[in-house]
């Protein structure tokens, strides 16, 4: 019997959106929006400033850009002129990653109007951009650094402005993006709407919000800082120098066919990467210091199934959407509590299951109290037994072992020095003990012999005596006398002989 007390949730076409607009949604195959959805749409188009918190994975895109696409069409048009599509809306993102994103699904919602949109970012060719902004846009999706190389270089004009979205506004909002989002808020309209959205919000950043936004209205489906309940979250405490063999026993164990592993620094990843390789995990990398065309083709290849492990920093942590990823495993736990709800975001999106899994060293306990004070929830303890303790190696695949001291000519424990070029013998104990290797050459062996004068005698009397000469004798023996010879005089010359 159904529930009579049931309120139905309403669809899309409630909204008032346009027809062009639902025909995009049905094709993306949404039919049901989501609370954060049904919440910031109605808000947004009625043109109110909107702070908006949600989990990830809950549809927060799609809260502010169906809006914008539905308040921009009154001013939509197929005129080839630029001037007709002037920047209206504009989208700000901190990553490159999550702005491409954001990219794709504006375009898509927007597919079947005459709005323009692109989307610009770093680490690429600046020309293709100019070409598209010249051209005219209505959307435009960036982050900060490349915006402003736009306005520097005159491809843009951000004084028509109408619509201002700030995405993970909490990172939009660090001291790291603020002097150039200043920059960027500068060259807007004073009247235009403002819209925050994020997974976090923090009491400071929300204090600094208010001051770019007038009179918003907070939109919070889900207690704040929140994590997704059809995550299941573990974590593990093992050594640093385990860390490395319990996420190759994790994927192996768990049959973990695609998994994000997060690290805190460029460097680490670049390493991990490559020691998962030679255990046996196809892996790819994804860092500030990689190129963007890598870390797109890393991105593709692992949505398409063909990375099992993307090793990444927090460039991954926001905004990426990627269907059915069933775990990720924190390999460094974040400095920030508030990463770690980003990170795990990455899988168990869109109401589907996900595992969050997180390696945790005897000096990292610290940061496991902050992440489950901000979260207000006790992470579950797991146990991870190694089934073997893979030994290090060098970057050149090289094993580290102890035996190997005596061919790094290291200390042994008896103190004495090894050689790599000393011969090694087989002591009684089972042990190995140093032997030194007498050279082939059997003449550095004998005794000393000094020159005899008969010797002498017979090299003067075949011509060849060493007093001629002035050769040294056999064996280092000297002549007893060196013939005289003239010598330049320094000063005055020598004396010239007298004239007979």
């Amino acid at each position: 019997m159904a529930d009579v007390n049931a309120v139905p949730t309403p669809g899309f076409d409630s909204f008032g959106l346009h027809a062009d607009i639902l025909r995009a949604i049905a094709e993306q195959g949404y039919t049901q929006p989501t609370p954060i959805q049904a919440q910031a749409i109605p808000v947004v188009l009625s043109g109110r400033d909107v702070m908006g918190a949600a989990q990830t994975g809950t549809g927060k895109t799609a809260s502010f850009s169906l809006p914008i696409i539905q308040r921009l069409l009154p001013d939509a048009n197929t005129s080839a002129s630029p001037a007709r599509h002037p920047v209206r809306a504009l989208i700000l993102t901190p990553t490159r990653e999550l702005a491409d994103q954001v990219a794709d699904n504006v375009r898509a919602y927007a597919g079947h109007t005459p709005l323009r949109n692109t989307v610009v970012f770093g680490g690429v060719d600046m020309n293709p951009q100019k070409d598209t902004l010249r051209r005219g846009v209505e959307i435009l999706i960036a982050t900060p650094g490349r915006l402003l190389d736009h306005v520097e270089q005159k491809t843009v004009n951000l004084s028509q402005v109408k619509m201002l979205v700030l995405d993970e506004a909490d990172r939009m909002l660090d001291m790291g993006f603020l002097p150039d989002l200043q920059r960027i808020l500068n060259l807007l309209p004073k009247q235009r709407q403002t819209l925050l959205f994020s997974a976090t919000f923090s009491n400071e950043i929300k204090k600094l919000a208010s001051s770019y936004l007038t009179n918003p209205l907070t939109i919070e489906v889900a207690r704040r800082n929140a994590t997704a309940d059809n995550v299941e979250q573990v974590v593990y405490e093992v050594d640093e120098d385990d860390k490395r063999a319990a996420v190759v026993q994790i994927l192996r164990d768990r049959d973990l066919k695609q998994v994000i592993v997060f690290v805190n620094s460029k460097v680490g990843a670049s390493r991990l990467a490559r020691q998962l390789e030679r255990e046996g995990v196809v892996t790819a990398a994804i860092h500030g210091d990689k190129s963007q065309n890598e870390r797109m083709q890393a991105l593709e290849a692992f949505k398409q199934g063909g990375i099992q492990a993307l090793v990444a920093t927090d460039v991954a942590a926001r905004g990426l959407d990627i269907s059915d990823l069933p775990g990720v495993i924190n390999y460094d736990l974040p400095y920030n509590p508030e990463d770690y709800v980003h990170r795990i975001g990455r899988t168990g999106r869109a109401g589907a299951s996900g595992e969050a899994i997180s390696l945790c060293a005897p000096d990292e306990r610290k940061q496991i109290v902050e992440i489950e004070k901000l979260i207000k929830r006790e992470l579950k303890r797991g146990e991870l037994v190694l089934e073997r303790r893979s030994r290090p190696r060098d970057d050149r695949g090289e094993r580290f072992e102890r035996s190997d001291r005596s061919e790094r000519g290291e200390r042994s424990d008896r103190g004495e020095r090894h050689s790599r070029h000393e011969g090694l013998r087989v002591s009684r104990s089972g042990g190995t003990a140093p032997r030194r290797v007498r050279p082939e050459d059997e003449f550095f062996y004998k005794p000393y012999e000094p020159s005899t004068s008969a010797s002498a005698d017979e090299a003067q009397h075949d011509g060849r005596s060493s007093q001629a000469s002035g050769a040294p004798t056999a064996f280092g023996g000297l002549p007893d006398k060196a013939p005289k010879r003239q010598v330049a005089a320094l000063l005055a010359g020598f004396p010239r002989k007298a004239s007979h």
